[in-house]
Protein backbone atom coordinates (compact mmCIF):
# COMPACT_ATOMS: atom_id res chain seq x y z
CA UNK A 1 0.00 0.00 0.00
CA UNK A 2 1.13 3.71 -0.77
CA UNK A 3 1.23 5.39 1.91
CA UNK A 4 -1.46 7.83 2.10
CA UNK A 5 -2.75 11.42 3.82
CA UNK A 6 -6.10 9.90 6.20
CA UNK A 7 -7.77 13.34 4.91
CA UNK A 8 -8.07 12.12 1.57
CA UNK A 9 -9.66 8.80 2.31
CA UNK A 10 -13.19 8.90 1.50
CA UNK A 11 -15.96 6.78 4.51
CA UNK A 12 -19.06 4.86 4.29
CA UNK A 13 -21.09 4.60 6.97
CA UNK A 14 -23.61 1.49 6.92
CA UNK A 15 -27.00 2.21 7.79
CA UNK A 16 -28.63 0.02 5.55
CA UNK A 17 -29.80 -2.27 8.18
CA UNK A 18 -33.51 -3.19 8.83
CA UNK A 19 -32.90 -2.79 13.02
CA UNK A 20 -34.86 -5.75 13.43
CA UNK A 21 -34.13 -6.25 17.29
CA UNK A 22 -35.40 -2.38 17.58
CA UNK A 23 -38.67 -2.97 16.04
CA UNK A 24 -37.52 -1.87 12.40
CA UNK A 25 -37.03 1.84 11.60
CA UNK A 26 -33.73 3.31 10.94
CA UNK A 27 -31.69 2.88 13.90
CA UNK A 28 -28.95 5.52 13.18
CA UNK A 29 -31.97 7.80 14.19
CA UNK A 30 -32.20 7.13 17.87
CA UNK A 31 -31.42 9.95 19.93
CA UNK A 32 -28.20 9.63 22.92
CA UNK A 33 -27.55 12.58 24.71
CA UNK A 34 -29.50 14.87 22.70
CA UNK A 35 -28.43 13.85 19.14
CA UNK A 36 -29.30 11.23 16.97
CA UNK A 37 -26.56 8.09 16.57
CA UNK A 38 -25.93 8.87 13.15
CA UNK A 39 -25.05 12.68 14.66
CA UNK A 40 -22.26 11.23 16.80
CA UNK A 41 -20.94 9.14 14.41
CA UNK A 42 -20.30 11.79 11.98
CA UNK A 43 -19.54 13.73 14.40
CA UNK A 44 -16.41 11.57 15.49
CA UNK A 45 -15.55 10.93 11.68
CA UNK A 46 -15.86 13.54 9.42
CA UNK A 47 -12.43 15.01 11.04
CA UNK A 48 -10.55 11.83 9.62
CA UNK A 49 -12.65 11.30 5.78
CA UNK A 50 -13.23 13.63 3.13
CA UNK A 51 -16.28 12.74 1.86
CA UNK A 52 -18.43 10.96 4.04
CA UNK A 53 -21.38 9.47 2.47
CA UNK A 54 -24.11 7.16 4.01
CA UNK A 55 -25.62 3.86 2.93
CA UNK A 56 -28.87 3.51 3.07
CA UNK A 57 -31.99 2.52 1.25
CA UNK A 58 -35.46 3.92 1.16
CA UNK A 59 -36.35 7.47 0.86
CA UNK A 60 -32.46 9.39 0.88
CA UNK A 61 -34.80 12.69 2.38
CA UNK A 62 -34.80 11.65 5.64
CA UNK A 63 -31.19 12.03 6.04
CA UNK A 64 -31.29 15.33 4.62
CA UNK A 65 -30.43 17.76 7.68
CA UNK A 66 -26.85 15.91 7.58
CA UNK A 67 -25.78 17.00 4.12
CA UNK A 68 -24.37 13.56 3.43
CA UNK A 69 -24.52 12.12 -0.11
CA UNK A 70 -27.06 8.71 -0.01
CA UNK A 71 -26.36 5.58 -1.67
CA UNK A 72 -28.29 2.72 -1.85
CA UNK A 73 -27.55 -1.24 -1.99
CA UNK A 74 -27.53 -2.34 -5.79
CA UNK A 75 -27.95 -5.94 -4.93
CA UNK A 76 -31.33 -6.71 -4.06
CA UNK A 77 -32.67 -8.36 -1.01
CA UNK A 78 -30.76 -6.02 1.94
CA UNK A 79 -28.15 -9.28 1.83
CA UNK A 80 -26.21 -7.23 4.67
CA UNK A 81 -23.59 -4.93 5.33
CA UNK A 82 -21.35 -6.11 1.90
CA UNK A 83 -23.48 -4.58 -0.05
CA UNK A 84 -23.33 -1.57 1.69
CA UNK A 85 -19.63 -1.69 1.35
CA UNK A 86 -19.83 -1.62 -2.17
CA UNK A 87 -22.26 0.67 -2.48
CA UNK A 88 -19.58 3.07 -1.20
CA UNK A 89 -16.63 1.15 -3.55
CA UNK A 90 -18.81 1.86 -6.35
CA UNK A 91 -19.70 5.25 -5.32
CA UNK A 92 -15.94 6.14 -4.63
CA UNK A 93 -15.11 4.86 -7.84
CA UNK A 94 -17.68 6.67 -10.16
CA UNK A 95 -17.20 10.02 -7.88
CA UNK A 96 -13.22 10.03 -6.95
CA UNK A 97 -11.71 8.35 -9.29
CA UNK A 98 -8.25 9.32 -8.23
CA UNK A 99 -8.75 7.09 -4.47
CA UNK A 100 -7.66 3.98 -3.70
CA UNK A 101 -8.85 3.35 -0.56
CA UNK A 102 -12.23 3.72 1.07
CA UNK A 103 -13.18 3.77 5.28
CA UNK A 104 -16.35 1.76 6.59
CA UNK A 105 -18.28 2.58 9.53
CA UNK A 106 -21.72 1.77 11.29
CA UNK A 107 -23.82 4.52 11.62
CA UNK A 108 -24.74 3.09 15.08
CA UNK A 109 -21.72 3.57 16.77
CA UNK A 110 -21.01 6.82 18.86
CA UNK A 111 -17.84 6.01 20.31
CA UNK A 112 -15.63 5.60 17.20
CA UNK A 113 -12.07 6.64 18.25
CA UNK A 114 -10.81 9.81 16.87
CA UNK A 115 -7.43 8.27 15.49
CA UNK A 116 -9.67 5.01 13.24
CA UNK A 117 -8.60 5.97 9.94
CA UNK A 118 -5.03 7.01 11.03
CA UNK A 119 -4.39 3.79 12.64
CA UNK A 120 -6.18 1.41 9.81
CA UNK A 121 -4.36 2.99 7.10
CA UNK A 122 -1.00 2.69 9.19
CA UNK A 123 -1.10 -0.61 9.55
CA UNK A 124 -2.44 -1.48 6.16
CA UNK A 125 1.14 0.16 5.41
CA UNK A 126 3.26 -1.24 7.47
CA UNK A 127 1.90 -4.91 7.95
CA UNK A 128 1.55 -4.71 3.75
CA UNK A 129 -2.27 -5.71 4.22
CA UNK A 130 -5.00 -5.62 1.66
CA UNK A 131 -7.39 -4.08 4.22
CA UNK A 132 -6.99 -3.46 7.77
CA UNK A 133 -9.90 -4.38 10.30
CA UNK A 134 -10.52 -2.88 14.08
CA UNK A 135 -10.73 -5.31 17.04
CA UNK A 136 -11.41 -4.62 20.44
CA UNK A 137 -11.31 -6.81 23.53
CA UNK A 138 -10.40 -9.88 21.07
CA UNK A 139 -12.85 -9.43 18.93
CA UNK A 140 -12.09 -8.16 15.24
CA UNK A 141 -14.95 -5.68 13.90
CA UNK A 142 -15.34 -6.74 10.51
CA UNK A 143 -17.71 -3.56 8.67
CA UNK A 144 -14.98 -1.47 10.35
CA UNK A 145 -12.49 -1.42 7.92
CA UNK A 146 -10.31 0.13 5.29
CA UNK A 147 -10.82 -1.44 1.85
CA UNK A 148 -9.18 -0.60 -1.24
CA UNK A 149 -11.31 0.59 -4.06
CA UNK A 150 -9.86 -2.02 -6.71
CA UNK A 151 -11.57 -4.82 -4.68
CA UNK A 152 -15.22 -3.99 -5.76
CA UNK A 153 -15.57 -6.13 -8.65
CA UNK A 154 -14.22 -8.96 -6.17
CA UNK A 155 -16.90 -8.27 -3.82
CA UNK A 156 -20.03 -7.89 -6.29
CA UNK A 157 -19.56 -11.61 -7.45
CA UNK A 158 -18.73 -12.95 -4.11
CA UNK A 159 -21.90 -11.53 -2.99
CA UNK A 160 -23.86 -11.83 -6.49
CA UNK A 161 -22.07 -14.73 -8.10
CA UNK A 162 -21.10 -16.80 -5.01
CA UNK A 163 -23.98 -16.08 -2.73
CA UNK A 164 -21.67 -14.56 0.09
CA UNK A 165 -23.38 -12.54 3.16
CA UNK A 166 -20.66 -12.60 6.03
CA UNK A 167 -18.18 -10.11 5.90
CA UNK A 168 -15.59 -12.16 7.61
CA UNK A 169 -15.98 -15.07 5.01
CA UNK A 170 -15.23 -12.66 2.26
CA UNK A 171 -12.00 -11.05 3.86
CA UNK A 172 -10.34 -14.36 4.79
CA UNK A 173 -9.50 -14.52 0.66
CA UNK A 174 -7.41 -11.61 1.77
CA UNK A 175 -4.07 -10.55 3.84
CA UNK A 176 -5.85 -8.23 6.46
CA UNK A 177 -4.36 -6.31 9.20
CA UNK A 178 -6.00 -6.30 12.73
CA UNK A 179 -5.90 -3.23 14.34
CA UNK A 180 -7.13 -3.42 18.65
CA UNK A 181 -7.98 -1.03 20.41
CA UNK A 182 -8.54 -0.35 24.41
CA UNK A 183 -12.30 -0.99 25.59
CA UNK A 184 -11.38 0.81 29.09
CA UNK A 185 -12.93 3.52 29.87
CA UNK A 186 -14.93 2.36 27.09
CA UNK A 187 -15.30 0.62 24.37
CA UNK A 188 -15.33 2.70 21.00
CA UNK A 189 -16.37 0.09 19.16
CA UNK A 190 -19.70 -0.16 21.26
CA UNK A 191 -22.79 -0.22 19.18
CA UNK A 192 -26.72 -0.11 19.82
CA UNK A 193 -28.75 -2.35 18.74
CA UNK A 194 -31.44 -2.62 21.23
CA UNK A 195 -33.10 -0.50 23.56
CA UNK A 196 -31.11 -1.99 26.41
CA UNK A 197 -27.60 -0.55 24.58
CA UNK A 198 -29.29 2.76 23.71
CA UNK A 199 -29.64 3.23 27.60
CA UNK A 200 -25.92 2.39 28.18
CA UNK A 201 -24.73 4.37 25.42
CA UNK A 202 -26.83 7.15 27.15
CA UNK A 203 -24.89 6.29 29.90
CA UNK A 204 -21.73 5.87 28.48
CA UNK A 205 -22.01 9.45 26.46
CA UNK A 206 -22.87 11.04 30.26
CA UNK A 207 -19.58 9.76 31.44
CA UNK A 208 -17.95 11.01 28.38
CA UNK A 209 -19.34 14.42 29.20
CA UNK A 210 -18.27 14.77 32.68
CA UNK A 211 -14.77 13.16 32.16
CA UNK A 212 -13.80 15.75 29.02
Amino acid sequence: MTTTTTSSIPGVLLAGGLARRMGGGDKPMRVIAGRTLLAHVVARLAPQCDPLVLNANGDPERFAAYGLTVVADDVAGFPGPLAGILAGLDWVAAHLPAAQWMISAPADCPFLPRDLVARLTDACTTERAELALAASGGHTHPVIGVWPVRLRADLRHALVGDDIRKVTRFTARYKVATVAWPVVPRDPFFNANTAEDLAEAERLAALEDRDS
